[in-house]
């Protein structure tokens, strides 16, 4: 690889491994892997790096290899068996009071927990659509399959991860003859 190659992709890894990271701990759940999958795909990309022409599809390649590798992972026969039960890191916490922090926090682990009960797919699905923001199509080109499946996966997944959460869809009337959401009893 030539000297500019190299420098190019030096910047491109520094200003993507945290997110990476970030999107590889959704899809995985332990900080620890998620590491490794960062790493892992950076390395893939390394090696593929003088044949990416078209930089603005390294976007997508790079979500793209983040999800195989993930997926391969967990393919693994004795990662079926592995438990994990990292404690999650403390993170610093911009919210104005401490009642507040505690909540959100509280709010995260629960959705996390949430998230992690969910199929590959859904997990993925929901994922690279809702934190990493990405299209329908976006999405269907990162999992390889098709926008009907991503739209079936992200329905699937958004409506266990309500059963996980325990919000009820069903309306139920407010006092006054509103009608409001509310949690399931």
């Amino acid at each position: 690889m030539r000297r500019h190659e190299e420098q190019h992709f030096r910047d491109f890894a520094a200003q993507e491994a945290a997110a990476l990271r970030r999107t590889a701990y959704l899809l995985c759940g332990d900080w620890h892997l998620a590491e490794d999958l960062m790493q892992s795909v950076l390395i893939k990309v390394y090696r593929h790096w003088s044949r990416l022409e078209r930089r603005d599809a390294l976007q997508p390649f790079v979500r793209r290899v983040l999800l195989r590798t993930w997926l391969d992972e967990k393919r693994k026969p004795w990662r079926r068996a592995e438990q994990s039960f990292a404690t999650l890191p403390e993170v610093i916490d911009p919210a104005p009071g401490p009642d507040q922090a505690a909540d959100r926090m509280h709010t995260r682990a629960v959705v996390r927990h949430a998230l992690l009960q969910l199929p590959p797919g859904q997990r993925a699905a929901l994922v690279l659509r809702f934190f990493d923001d990405l299209s329908v199509s976006d999405t269907a080109a990162a999992m390889r399959c098709s926008e009907g499946n991503v739209k079936s996966q992200t329905a699937r997944g958004l409506s266990t991860l309500r059963r996980h959460l325990g919000l009820n869809r069903n309306p139920q009337p407010a006092a006054g003859g509103v009608w409001q959401h509310g949690w399931a009893s």
